[in-house]
């Protein structure tokens, strides 16, 4: 009985929790979508502490459909290699546990693997599915607290495109939120750990020498790599995600409401979904009642 009572208590808190709904884009390439844990190709299905579901934590799936949040999260965005860990569950876990009033943390992936941020400018097929999959988000109402953004790796090879990676990256950004009427979206975008060429440095000093309203940046520069030598391990993916939430939280950026209907969608609804599919949640209410009963 006891378990039931928590379950029932547990999703009594996240339909009182939605509320008040935050949402956050994740774009950008591998490191966000994720590749920890990856060997050989494949995902080796170790999932942290900091990466389990959680019932205030959920996605925005390829088919424009809230559901529980589970790792890996860019599985149906990034499909031309296998996903694993990235920083964006460890990300919205840190929150809820430091700020328990953000309410219900809505993830919106976005990123995909080996793109070059010339891929991403405005009119391209990466820029049109950021900005479809955002206003897909908002349609429910709720606050877009903030664009994370981790790319620059492909710019590393020609030097080219690293020397023209500011101008362009900070292009994108004024577009992002130009496109989306939120002029002061808050960016969190991370430093480069790697790369895939040798202008490494030079796509560091234009991340790191960006200067924008309501733009911060953290610096992945460190962290442990596979061995590949390009991509996070899962430690550093959780440890870039508690690094995001903590400079989020630090910087206090504004929350910028959504000229959607304020009315959020139904969380409970949508969660029950995720797990049995189309059944009406009436009835599960019903059958919850019933166990409560025989248990008694």
């Amino acid at each position: 009985m006891l378990h039931l009572f928590l379950l029932i208590s547990t999703i009594v808190h996240v339909a009182n929790a939605a509320t008040s709904w935050s949402i956050f884009l994740l774009a950008g390439q591998s490191n966000m979508s994720g590749r920890g844990g990856i060997v050989n190709g494949t995902w080796d299905n170790n999932i942290p502490p900091e990466s389990i579901p959680n019932l205030a934590i959920l996605r925005l799936s390829a088919d424009l459909n809230w559901q529980l949040a589970t790792e890996p999260l860019h599985r149906d965005i990034d499909t031309t290699k296998a996903c694993g860990i990235g920083p964006g569950m460890a990300f919205a876990s840190w929150l809820l546990r430091k700020d328990s009033s953000i309410g219900v943390v809505g993830l919106v992936p976005c990123a995909v693997g080996g793109t070059n941020i010339s891929e991403w400018a405005r009119g391209g097929e990466l820029y049109k599915g950021l900005i479809r999959r955002a206003q897909a988000a908002l349609e429910g109402g709720g606050t877009f607290r903030g664009l994370l953004w981790y790319q620059g790796e492909s710019d590393t090879v020609s030097r080219e495109d690293a020397e023209s990676y500011k101008t362009q990256l900070q292009t994108f950004l004024l577009h992002v939120r130009a496109d989306l009427l939120l002029p002061v979206l808050p960016i969190i975008q991370v430093a480069l750990a790697s790369g895939e060429g040798q202008y490494v440095e030079t796509v560091r000093e234009a991340q790191l020498g960006m200067d924008l309203v309501n733009l911060r940046t953290v610096d992945a520069k460190g962290l442990s790599l596979e061995p590949d030598g390009l991509h996070l391990t899962t430690p550093s993916q959780v440890t870039l995600g508690k690094m995001l939430a903590d400079t989020f939280l630090q910087s206090q950026p504004s929350s910028i409401t959504s000229n959607a209907s304020r009315t959020p969608p139904n969380f409970v609804k949508s969660l029950f979904h995720s797990f049995f599919g189309m059944v009406h949640v009436h009835f599960f209410i019903l059958f919850f009642c019933y166990l409560f009963v025989i248990e008694s």
